[in-house]
């Protein structure tokens, strides 16, 4: 099957498949749209089913990465890296080093970051390679670094914006929150939810993670099976994505899905499956955009942490919008954000082609 005529094809720009013996790197680099700049997006370190798997989630994440940067107001276009993780050869610097080659040899078209599965020591060896790379360490008070607190804290203040929208809440003080997945992200959003005194349950199919949010916050833990149907005021999806589909929504017991993860929609469909029920959803690529924030300014500098918060705190003010318009014109909040993302989109791309034309007709 030709990948035009893949199910997640979506007119993206471009597509590059990356290998190097040496290190083992087997690469996939999706750029969906440069009309509002550099295509930028995290890297993601994952073991795939096979490579169509890989595939699909490259192109998913690229994409929402196009619409994720438009609704946030960055110079970001979308694009997306995955690295297909082999039991035979682990993490290296030499890995990441040739995929830091990979990145640079599309000359700044691209511009990786962090996901899941990645540090910020990693991206530390891609920046041996390449200059189109952020989630790098900082010193003083610049923007940058580890952008998983921001994405906890974007994904904090719209579940509030969330809550209050639909249960009436002031705060998330006294709901019971189900946080599934506490990696670095789900982790800083439940130490939040702890300090705003909600009560949480939590599953992860990774014992190390789930141990050390165990060993320090009080949570109930359970299996993932038994997360999605247990009986809250809030899920929060924090881990992969495609969680929300025709066989999981009818089990969903919460009314307001507010979480990290990316691609929390297996289809578009399902966002009405989950208005029928008055699930309030808040749009993951609109309230998990505090992490491109911090990406975004300590790509383009001259900005500060307080810069980054002050942006990430934007983000319940575009949800609020969302939900209003959804309740007013009762369509579901996915379709209202991504008509949304492609206004954004489409308006940058033609302001390019008359930028590009105006040059294009410049004098000798």
């Amino acid at each position: 099957m030709s990948v035009f005529d893949h199910s997640e094809f979506d007119q993206h720009e471009s597509l590059h498949y990356f290998h190097d013996d040496a290190s083992g790197l087997r690469a996939i680099i999706a750029i969906h749209s440069t009309a509002l700049g550099p295509a930028a997006g995290g890297c993601r370190h994952w073991q795939y089913a096979n490579d169509d798997a890989a595939l699909t989630d490259v192109l998913r994440l690229a994409r929402g990465m196009t619409y994720k940067n438009a609704v946030a107001g960055l110079r970001f276009g979308g694009g997306k890296s995955v690295i297909l993780a082999n039991d035979a050869k682990s993490k290296s610097v030499e890995l990441f080093r040739a995929f830091g080659r990979a990145v640079d040899s599309l000359g700044g078209r691209y511009v990786t970051a962090e996901d899941v599965g990645c540090s910020v020591a990693d991206m530390r060896h891609v920046n041996m390679e390449t200059n189109f790379v952020s989630g790098l360490p900082q010193d003083g008070e610049g923007a940058g670094g580890d952008p998983s607190p921001m994405t906890a804290l974007g994904v904090f203040l719209g579940m509030q914006s969330a809550v209050k929208f639909r249960l009436g809440a002031d705060s998330v003080r006294g709901l019971r929150i189900a946080v599934q997945g506490v990696g670095s992200v789900g982790l800083n959003l439940c130490r939040l939810l702890h300090e705003a005194g909600a009560t949480l349950i939590v599953a992860d199919v990774n014992n190390d993670n789930l141990q050390m949010a165990c060993d320090e916050l009080p949570l109930t833990a359970i299996s993932p099976v038994e997360l999605l149907s247990s009986d809250v005021d809030v899920l929060a999806p924090c881990a992969l994505g495609n969680i929300l589909s025709s066989q999981t929504i009818p089990e969903l017991k919460a009314k307001v899905i507010a979480g990290a993860a990316n691609n929390q929609l297996a289809t578009e469909a399902d966002g009405a499956r989950l208005a029928d029920m008055d699930i309030l959803y808040a749009p993951d690529y609109v309230i998990n955009a505090g992490g491109i924030i911090n990406v975004a300014h300590e790509y383009f500098g001259d900005s500060s942490a307080a810069h980054v918060r002050a942006d990430v705190e934007k983000i319940p003010v575009r949800l609020d919008s969302i939900f209003a318009e959804a309740q007013t014109t009762s369509r579901p909040t996915n379709i209202i954000a991504d008509e949304l993302a492609r206004k954004i989109v489409s308006a940058g791309a033609a302001n390019r082609a008359v930028v590009d034309s105006a040059t294009t007709l410049q004098p000798a």
